[in-house]
């Protein structure tokens, strides 16, 4: 059986459903019992991905309420899946009429007809960012049962095209963070960015950028050696995001312009079992496993595939055709992407902890 929409291992996601059917679910399974559920808290991370929010963002109109099939009661988890669904209210398949006939440049219906030998054109079927709902969705629940760990997700967005905001613990900060409609922390560059996207808007195009994220209050030891390091389950993670390209853990590429005794995270003191370093180059995680420093990482996202202006394409045939895309899309996918960084950061680092307290209790 495939596993192609599932991940996780102690804790898994099953996600289904299409852009333009009737419904996008998750079926979150693994989940502690007896967490009793903070449901404003839910919503209001449900919002933060919700299409609609601006100028910055499509103008596609769904309300993304979550109706919960099973695995909560009485406000509280009880240890059986948890299934819950998000039904689509603004369906719109005649936008994309025209994909029936030729493949969009940079969208995955070639890759899909290939596969499959069938595609959903109705804006991408399965390989739409509308699937990540589901993600939005089950993460929500994950990060409020780590916060009562004392860990803490947050991330923001540090560059767009070629503008960007130097690295600093100071910018993760959630309220900060939206404050600001593309999810921006520093306001001077935010608002440049915010008239760069909308410039760009007119033009018909898109823009990407990148992502930063930091965890912090993990323990030391999360992870494993191998196959299954901290840094390659999260970076599985980031890249299975739609538009993303690059991902890097702690100073990432930068640090092969270093020496190694500049690049080493030097031991200061340990901290209630946490090593305590006079940097933080590695990201917080060595030989792929948490050292209980701030683990933090950068996901690069492409510009929307999706764009207004008149591309050259190819139909199924193989002939040259023209395709001038329609429908609703964002001209720049990062500030609704912070929200799903997040959910599958919590969900990755979730499953984390579970595997080791398992391990711990052996």
């Amino acid at each position: 059986m495939s596993d192609a929409n599932s991940f996780g291992h102690l804790l898994k996601i099953t996600t289904f459903g299409e852009s333009h059917g009737p419904a996008i679910g998750v079926v979150l399974d693994g989940f502690p019992s007896q967490f009793e559920i903070n449901w404003d808290e839910f919503h209001r991370e449900m919002a933060r991905r919700k299409p609609g929010q601006s100028a910055f963002t499509t103008a596609r109109n769904e309300s993304d309420e979550v109706e919960v099939l099973s695995g909560i009661f009485q406000g509280k988890t009880t240890g059986a899946p948890i299934a819950m669904i998000i039904r689509n209210r603004d369906q719109r398949p005649t936008d994309y009429e025209e994909m029936e006939r030729a493949y969009r440049p940079g969208h995955a219906d070639f890759t899909y007809q290939a596969k499959y030998g069938i595609r959903d054109p109705r804006g991408g079927g399965r390989s739409s960012a509308r699937e990540t709902v589901a993600r939005v969705a089950a993460g929500a629940l994950a990060q409020q049962f780590l916060a009562q760990q004392g860990i803490q997700i947050s991330s923001y967005v540090s560059s767009i095209h070629h503008l960007s905001v130097p690295f600093s613990t100071e910018w993760f900060n959630r309220n900060t963070i939206d404050q600001s409609p593309i999810r921006c922390p520093h306001p001077e560059t935010s608002q440049k960015m915010q008239d760069f996207i909308l410039e760009t808007k007119e033009k018909g195009d898109s823009v990407g950028g990148i992502i930063t994220t930091m965890v912090q209050g993990l323990p030391a030891g999360l992870g494993n050696p191998v196959f299954h390091r901290f840094e390659a389950q999260m970076a599985y993670a980031m890249m299975s995001i739609n538009a993303t390209k690059g991902f890097e853990m702690g100073d990432g590429f930068a640090s092969t312009q270093r020496f190694g005794s500049q690049n080493n995270d030097a031991f200061e003191r340990l901290s209630n079992g946490k090593a305590v370093t006079s940097t933080n180059h590695s990201g917080g995680v060595l030989g792929g496993i948490s050292n209980g420093m701030p683990v933090w990482f950068r996901v690069a996202f492409k510009p929307t595939s999706t764009i207004s202006i008149a591309q050259n394409t190819i139909n199924a045939q193989g002939e040259s055709t023209e395709l001038q895309a329609k429908g609703r899309h964002d001209p720049c996918v990062l500030p609704r992407a912070v929200p799903i960084v997040d959910a599958m950061t919590a969900l990755t680092v979730l499953d984390f902890w579970l595997w080791q307290r398992a391990y711990q209790s052996v």
